[in-house]
């Protein structure tokens, strides 16, 4: 083989190569949205805060999530499906983050105890406890231990932030069983201050169930549950029930660990889950 024909057979393999690599890079580039389902305690809140949820001219809200964004029923699906997919953003309870995603600074902000503490960080969020007038003096005493110095203790241990202590916590060797259903991202906060909880009163028991906000509030209304965990604030229809707040939340934007983006504009962030940015390139 001359020296000519060597020459334009490694020409076209590099042409050949490079073609490959841009359809690849392309393919790449297109942001896979992923959000909760309707009802999540957690989509209510983000899409509020960032604007997505927005009011037509009767009044009437209208969720402008991008109608092709991956629908997870869970926090820990969706970490799950970024963490499986490098084009692919979504938001979870930042107590729940972990190292098998990344969370983006937004605004410049970290997504931190701290900073939500501070106001600084603007996507956060209360975790409210709901329940019924006339509760057990039993169920007023584990509202009384999540508000107590030890209960606010395990909230910043956690690491969210906790409101005002009511004070130093007395036992009362509670040995009831309850029912404490709703929102899968207060639902890891639930579970560790049930568990110190029966340290103290061993006898104890409570059956939490994550079924989201929504239904949780719903258990309540329905006396299935004493208590319902919600990660977003009760609707008009639903404030005939009594809120405690037991942390502050912050909801983190998270991508794939190998993503090369670490901040994002609030903006952008609402344009990307409105499907108005749909490449990462455009950013």
């Amino acid at each position: 083989m001359n020296l000519k024909k060597k020459l334009f057979l490694v020409s076209s393999v590099l042409v050949l190569s490079l073609s490959l690599v841009a359809c690849g890079g392309n393919k790449d580039e297109k942001i896979n949205v992923v959000t909760r389902e309707q009802g999540s305690g957690t989509r209510t809140a983000f899409t509020e805060i960032t604007g997505i949820l927005a009011k037509d001219e009767n009044g009437e809200e209208i969720d402008n999530t991008y109608e092709e964004a991956i629908v997870q029923n869970s926090t820990d699906a969706v970490m799950t499906t970024v963490a499986g997919d490098e084009s692919a953003i979504g938001y979870i309870s930042l107590g729940s983050l972990n190292d098998t995603v990344k969370a983006l600074n937004v605004n410049g902000v970290v997504a931190s105890a701290e900073d939500i503490k501070d106001g600084s960080y603007e996507i956060a969020r209360n975790f409210n406890i709901v329940y019924k007038d006339g509760i057990s003096d039993e169920v007023e005493d584990f509202l009384k231990f999540m508000t107590s110095d030890i209960g606010q203790k395990i909230v910043a241990e956690e690491g969210y932030v906790g409101e005002s202590s009511t004070g130093e916590y007395t036992p009362i060797n509670n040995s009831a069983s309850i029912t404490i259903a709703g929102s899968t991202s207060v639902n890891p906060l639930m579970e560790k201050l049930v568990e110190r909880y029966k340290k103290y009163n061993p006898d104890f028991n409570a059956n939490i169930q994550a079924t989201g906000s929504s239904a949780g509030i719903k258990s309540v209304l329905d006396d299935s549950a004493e208590l319902g965990m919600s990660s977003r604030e009760l609707k008009d229809s639903e404030k005939d029930l009594n809120v405690e707040v037991v942390a502050i939340d912050g909801i983190a934007v998270i991508v794939n660990n190998n993503s090369k983006i670490d901040d994002l504009k609030l903006e952008s962030i609402k344009d990307i889950f409105e499907g108005k940015i749909q490449n990462w390139t455009d950013l």
